[in-house]
């Protein structure tokens, strides 16, 4: 049975062009089904036009972020998705959204987590002098990019990387990693082993 993807973003959307590609290849067993975005510039409305999915920008102007949240929750469940999937998506998830779609929403983070969570993991990386960082794909909890972790897709720090330059390798990694985190995620029928994301055999 093919999964009905819902995706929420805020900013580019180029992580929403690999998953409706990777999509409409073949090579992921899904549908993007409608794209919401609470940002009516977002880059990922007009991806999702190019592309002909059901695309909408939710005005969160004024709403507190649970009714907010409910709005999301209407415009996904009158899609039928099944798993929901951020991408850039800058808004922190009320408690009511996370349990309603408990286990079934995917963010990717641009950090080995639990490395640099936060909003500029790639310059805390390079304050830090790590030698590798990189792209975690993970389930969403109540918790800010704390939640079990699908997929981690290194990036070594190269000398005299700045923060753009590392950005945009790790931007590039995403792009392969999520699509492949969603296929991980959808085929291998995944479970909760306290923190862990176990995959079948």
């Amino acid at each position: 049975m093919t999964t009905r993807i819902g995706v929420i973003s805020s900013g580019r959307g180029e992580n929403l062009r690999y998953i409706i590609e990777a999509a409409r290849s073949g090579y992921l067993p899904a549908t993007v089904e409608i794209v919401l975005v609470d940002q009516e510039d977002a880059g990922a409305l007009g991806i999702a036009r190019e592309y002909g999915v059901e695309a909408r920008f939710v005005d969160p102007a004024g709403l507190l972020r649970v009714d907010y949240d409910g709005i999301l929750i209407d415009h996904l469940d009158g899609a039928g998705v099944d798993l929901v999937v951020l991408t850039g998506y800058m808004r922190i998830l009320s408690p009511p959204f996370v349990h309603h779609y408990l286990n079934r929403i995917i963010n990717v983070h641009p950090a080995l987590l639990p490395a640099f969570p936060g909003l500029d993991a790639f310059q805390d990386a390079l304050d830090y002098g790590v030698k590798w960082t990189g792209t975690t794909i993970h389930l969403v909890d109540e918790e800010v990019d704390c939640g079990p972790i699908i997929y981690q897709a290194p990036v070594r720090v190269e000398e005299g990387d700045t923060r753009e330059s590392l950005k945009a390798r790790i931007q590039r990694a995403e792009y392969e990693a999520y699509p492949k985190a969603l296929k991980m995620f959808i085929e291998k029928k995944p479970r909760l082993v306290g923190r862990k994301v176990v995959f079948e055999d």
